[in-house]
């Protein structure tokens, strides 16, 4: 066991005894007032003390860590703000780093369909800040489009920006800090992550996934209708071509190869929905080659 972990039992014990102890002479004190003689005068009380005495350090050991973190969110940040005074009231989101360097989200609240407010935690900044500092080319740049992204979301957006200073200094991962965060506060994750997805779900913490959001309003086309795509590649098959609709679905012409570059009328033959989005195939409307 660590010194940190050691200091950490100790101050969870301790913590735990003096509130049995309080609670047990709240008890105490109305049976002294009456009167018990005898030596259940002092044998109740013992008992009294020695139960709730023991029940504290074991709920504190158990659920110290949570009912701190629960407290620490109503107590004065290093400004004198309360930090749970901003959540108070309506509906609040919290937002990850991939969200925000997604840059979809900034788009999304403009149209009026986000209600509440977009909660920041400093961890998050605190990490798009190094990976906006990384010396890689490519995260480097990921990194100063979020903190752009960011800019346009406190400049652009009516929804109001929150940020938190709510921290789990015993947790190393961002993702961790979320979900913890999410349990707390009781709110939805943003994000388009699927392993946060993943891991925030099985934990009870609600997420609303961007991806899967962009997937939900795709125009609903089916088997029959009659669609104008452009053929601007080859297929996998010798004979197919590929085109796509203005919104990225990716629609495969069988016969199509033959009239890459050209616009064709095409019937939907069939839909498939994929983990990684949604795919049409069709063939060429007759006589229309």
């Amino acid at each position: 066991m660590s010194r940190r972990d050691s200091s950490h039992t100790i101050l969870m014990v301790t913590a735990g005894l003096i509130i049995g102890l309080v609670i047990a002479t709240l008890l105490i004190v109305p049976l002294q007032l009456h009167n018990i003689s005898g030596p259940w005068d002092i044998v109740v009380p013992s008992i009294i003390c020695f139960v709730l005495g023991v029940s504290g350090i074991v709920i504190m050991l158990m659920r110290g860590r949570e009912i701190l973190q629960t407290l620490s969110s109503y107590l004065p940040n290093g400004n004198g703000v309360v930090q749970k005074k901003e959540f108070r009231g309506g509906k609040h989101i919290i937002l990850d780093t991939s969200a925000i360097i997604d840059g979809r989200i900034a788009d999304i609240s403009q149209t009026g369909f986000v209600q509440g407010s977009l909660v920041i935690p400093r961890f998050v900044l605190d990490e798009l800040r190094h990976i906006a500092d990384s010396a890689d080319a490519l995260r480097r740049n990921r990194g100063r489009r979020g903190l752009e992204m960011l800019s346009r979301l406190q400049k652009d957006s009516d929804i109001p920006i929150e940020i938190s200073d709510v921290d789990f200094e015993d947790m190393q991962e961002v993702d961790a800090k979320l979900v913890q965060l999410g349990i707390i506060l009781r709110c939805p994750i943003l994000t388009n992550d699927f392993n946060l997805n993943r891991v925030a779900e099985l934990q009870g913490v609600q997420v609303l996934n961007i991806n899967e959001l962009a997937n939900a309003i795709k125009p609903v086309v089916l088997p029959g209708e009659e669609l104008k795509v452009h053929v601007i590649q080859e297929g996998r098959e010798p004979s197919q071509g590929v085109g796509f609709l203005d919104d990225g679905t990716m629609i495969v012409v069988e016969g199509g190869r033959r009239y890459i570059n050209n616009r064709l009328s095409v019937i939907v033959a069939r839909v498939l929905q994929t983990a990684a989005g949604r795919m049409i195939f069709a063939n060429l409307k007759p006589g229309k080659e």
